[in-house]
């Protein structure tokens, strides 16, 4: 991907399960005001986990069933000011150019496949939040 000097920063989605994810990026989009310059895409939960330790510099305390990443049009220091302001079900790392991982993630977004965004919980009597 050549596009990064329009990257503003990167969020990766780590929770439990899929639908906790949707919920998340439905969360960043709606209440966090965040603007995805691309479709959030699917990564692999261990690469999420990894992206994390890279990022906070701290041992994973748990590990997640379900991720995905997505370009954001906000700089890193605007989406952690409105991330801090909502409550996704779900952990969001923000990735921005100072961080070691930033540039392979640019280079690999656009190989990642696109997250389904629709809910694939059986138990309908499940919130996605619990």
């Amino acid at each position: 991907m050549t596009r990064g000097i329009d990257i503003k920063s990167f969020a990766v989605i780590r929770a439990d399960n899929a639908d906790k994810v949707n919920v998340a990026l439905h969360d960043l989009e709606h209440y966090g005001h965040l603007r995805f310059l691309s479709k959030p895409k699917r990564i692999e939960p261990q690469y999420a986990d990894n992206v994390l330790v890279s990022v906070v510099g701290v041992p994973l305390k748990s590990k997640c069933n379900s991720a995905a990443l997505v370009e954001l049009d906000n700089n890193a220091g605007a989406a952690i000011s409105k991330l801090r302001k909502i409550h996704p079900p779900a952990h969001i790392v923000i990735v921005s150019p100072r961080h070691k991982v930033y540039e392979e993630l640019v280079d690999k977004a656009e190989l990642y496949p696109e997250f389904e965004r629709k809910f694939v919980s059986q138990d309908s009597t499940q919130s996605a939040y619990g």
